[in-house]
Parts: structure tokens; sequence; C-alpha cells
């Protein structure tokens, strides 16, 4: 591997890449060396159209673009020299030239690298005297992204994600000199399924979301890393939260998952965590049901399930995961599976869109996870249902509804004991004899395996407003309620997160 010096440190780096691509693939560019730069990203074919990330390379009477120099043995670069400084500046006044003084309104504010670089390159005082160039506002650019074409650079990151992620090639410049601007074809709309990951790449405040512009100010929001439940690829995701509420994802690299990317349909997946929530929970008796706090709906499910395991034993019982759930969740039904003498369990598992890039067809994060860990196809419990061989049902979810699986709740009136725990309304709730509200992936710690087999792990970034505890503590409970050996004590998530890497340990290098 090619070794270079860059500012007196010597490093060593992968052979046939550029400055800026070794750096980056070090870990040191803006984290120890930083070299300013707006049409490079990592993800996309190089440009060189901005020139802010020229560098002084020994040998070379002049300075050399960082994104598209090629790292030679024994190059030495320096980053932060006078001539250097003097070059950015220079580009930055020319970036400046037409860019509108509007700041304060801009959604981009607080995250906005123009405003980062101006601010540490920029001019005290503009030396134009000429008007800036008119340029189009607030330009509808399809069902998820607003363009204000007077604040765009031309780095045409833009243009480049649409022809070579996607490979939709919506966008493209049009007209020449400094009548260039950004549009999209004549006829087309900017409408791929990763659309908004435009708004993510932009430097600056030109492309924004539809659904998160003018929201709130990014500064009061704790980028909280979390993963996307959308479907079984678990692409890393930063959520956006202030006031208990997250307000936005937005892509985190890990090339190992998602590279930088996030779709459409998994970005807005976010808005899930808050609606429709099953807030109460409740019991159903002759008269209806009735909402009752989470330790009376323990202790009644326990009793219903104790019931007919006397009358009928445990082979009358069954249990329906759900792929939702964490793979601590998930170990703790098996344990109280396990305890039970059940052997009756399964998992369905929604289907839809995929492609080739990030979509899976799996609509679940821990599908995965939930056949590692022994559940097989809900069809099989779901037969013995209708054999009349089950008599008591313990359920997470309500995926075998949503999925198909199970053709409606009434499927399941003949049951002596239904209990539901489940994170959202579905028509299950009103057949359920018991109801646990329990909470979602980003409401509680543990981890989650992807269609690939990487563990990936989740934190709480936002509590529940109502009373709810993750499916592995209602299990523990009840586990506790019915008397069961390896249950005592109070549920700790850390102690059953260690006991499950000792009974199934993730391959190595499995882990992220």
């Amino acid at each position: 591997m090619p070794r270079i010096t860059v500012d007196d440190r010597v490093i060593e780096v992968p052979e046939g890449q550029t400055i800026l691509q070794a750096l980056d693939s070090t870990g040191l560019l803006m984290d120890g060396v930083d070299v300013p730069h707006y049409c490079w990203h990592p993800k996309l074919s190089i440009d060189g159209s901005c020139r802010l990330c020229q560098v002084e390379v020994e040998g070379m009477p002049k300075l050399q673009i960082a994104c598209n120099t090629p790292v030679q043995d024994g190059m030495v670069i320096r980053t932060q020299t006078p001539r250097v400084q003097q070059a950015r500046e220079g580009v930055m006044e020319l970036l400046l030239v037409n860019h509108p003084l509007d700041c304060p309104i801009c959604d981009q504010a607080g995250e906005c690298k123009l405003q980062d670089y101006a601010f540490e390159y920029g001019a005290a005082a503009s030396r134009t005297r000429e008007p800036r160039r008119a340029a189009s506002k607030r330009v509808d650019l399809g069902p998820t992204i607003v363009f204000d074409q007077e604040r765009c650079i031309l780095c045409r990151r833009c243009v480049r994600f649409c022809r070579e992620v996607p490979g939709t090639g919506e966008l493209g410049v049009v007209n020449r000199g400094d009548r260039s601007v950004i549009e999209t074809f004549p006829g087309m709309r900017l409408e791929n399924d990763y659309s908004m990951n435009v708004a993510d790449i932009c430097p600056v405040g030109a492309l924004t979301t539809k659904d998160f512009r003018f929201k709130i100010r990014v500064w009061f929001l704790e980028d909280v890393p979390g993963i996307c439940t959308g479907c079984s690829k678990g692409c890393n995701v930063h959520a956006g939260v202030a006031n208990n509420k997250v307000y936005r994802y937005v892509p985190r690299r890990n090339d190992a998952v998602n590279g930088t990317w996030l779709c459409d349909e998994g970005r807005l997946s976010y808005k899930r965590i808050a609606a429709g929530r099953l807030r109460h929970a409740s019991v159903r008796g002759e008269r209806g049901a009735r909402d009752v706090s989470l330790s009376e709906a323990v202790a009644e499910a326990a009793a219903r399930l104790r019931g007919v395991l006397d009358a009928k034993g445990a082979g009358a019982l069954a249990a329906l995961a759900s792929p939702h759930a964490t793979n601590e969740d998930l170990f703790v039904l098996r344990k109280l599976l396990a305890a039970l003498g059940v052997e009756t369990r399964g998992v369905a598992v929604v289907q839809g869109r995929s492609d080739a890039l990030l979509m899976q067809a799996e609509k679940a994060a821990n599908a995965e996870g939930a056949r590692r860990l022994g559940f097989g196809p809900a069809s099989a419990v779901l037969d013995r249902v209708r054999q009349g061989a089950v008599e008591a049902l313990l359920v997470l979810g309500h995926d075998a509804l949503a999925s198909g699986a199970l053709r409606g709740a009434q499927e399941l009136a003949p049951l002596q004991a239904l209990v539901l725990l489940d994170s959202h309304q579905s028509e299950l709730q009103h057949a359920a004899h018991v109801v646990l509200p329990v909470r979602v992936a980003a409401e509680k710690h543990g981890t989650l395996t992807n269609h690939a087999g990487i563990v990936q792990r989740v934190s709480p970034a936002v509590e529940p407003d109502f009373e709810a505890w993750s499916e592995a503590e209602v299990l523990w409970r009840l586990g506790a309620a019915l008397g069961l050996a390896g249950f005592e004590g109070r549920f700790d998530a850390l102690a059953v997160s260690r006991e499950l890497e000792s009974a199934q340990p993730a391959p190595a290098g499995a882990s992220a």
C-alpha cells in the first residue's frame, strides 16, 4: 500500500485511490484532515467542478484538486498552507457572487456547508456591484422535493445521483455559463424511490424535502443513531429527535448495509412510531373490553393461559412471533414457550415491493432474527388453529393479519384465550381476550438481524407517552405470573441480552 504524508502525518492508503478517497477510507477526512469539498461524494462519480478541495502536492507546480488526484507512494500533501487558503477564499468568493443572503430563513441553516465554509473562508464583504442572478424559487420537482434554484451552487451531486444510483436520470444541467441551472428533463418529474436522498447530498439549501421543510430548526434536533424498520435491509439512520418526538430520518453511513442511502418509503416510516398506537391495556369479558393497568392485564393473561394448560395441556397452546420484535424479545418468548412445553410456534412476515438497491420484499426488520431463533412459517400454527387443536394463542404483533396468513380475526373466535402483545391498532385487538401495548424498536434496547445476517443494535430515541413495556418485559412478567422457573426477579434487559449472546452468538464480523 502506498505511504503518503498529509500535513506531516504518514499514512498508508489503498492503491488506486484519489487523495480525498484515501482520506475518507482512513477516516481522516474532516476528522483530523480538513479538506473542504462540495461536488465530491464518496458514493458518486468524480466531477471535479467546485475546485474547493485544492491542496498543495510537493513537486507539482500548481495546486491540485484532491478529489481527482491519484495518490502515489511517497507523495507529500499539504492542506493548510497560505497558498491553499487563498485558493479556497477565491473559490468561496465566486460561489457567493450569486448566492442569496437568506440564511435566517433558509431551511438548511445549521447544517449548510456553504454557511460553514463561508464562515471559515469567505470574504468579509462582496466586491461585486452587479445584481445577483435571478432564478426560480419553490420549484415543485416532484412529490417529495422542493427546489430553490437561486441557492444552487451547481455541484451536480443530485444529477449524478439520479443517473448513477436509482438510474432514473430525471435531473440535468441546462444552458451555459452563468445561465446554467439544474432542471428536470421535459415531461419528467423527480419521483424515483430514492428521490429524497438528493436533499441529503445537497450541500446547500437548494433541495429540501416537503416532509421536513420548515418543520423545525435543525439545531433543536438531537441526531440519535437508529435502524430503519421499514424492511429487512436494516438501513442505518439518524433519527432527528426533539420534544420526545421523531421529526425525520436521514441516512447514517454504513458501507456494510446501506452505504449512505435510504429509500423514500423507509425514510418516511418514522411516522409510524407515533401514528395508530395501542395506548391502553385491556381485558375483554362478557360485557366487552375494559381498560386496565399493564399489571392487571398480565395477571389476566396468566390466568387464562393457566386455565387452558391445566385443562388441555401444553399441546393446546401456540404462539405467533413478531418479525418487528428484537432478538431479545423473541429470545424471551422462546424461553417462555420452552418453560411451558409449547412447540407450536411461527412467524408471519408481510411481503411488498423490492429492488436491487436497498428495498427488500420482507417488510419487517427482524424476520431473519425470528427464523434463526426457531420460529418457522405461521401457516403451521394457523393450520392447527383452524383444525381446533389450539385453544390458547399468544400473539406478538398483527403481521399474521397484515400478511394475509390469517384471513380475518374471526378465525380466532373459537379460542379460549387470545393474548395479544402489539404496538399498533388492528382488527386483532377486538378479538383478543387480553391486549397489552408494547414498545417499537425506536423506544427500546435490543438487536435486530437484517436479511444478510448482520446483527445491529438499537437504543431508545424516544419514550412512549403512555404506559408500555417491551415484549420481553411483558413476557418475563407473564412467566413470573405463571410461576415458571427462570423468570424470577425483576426483568433485566442487559442480562437478557447477555444470555442471548451466550446462547446464540452472532457470526464473526456480522455485527454492526
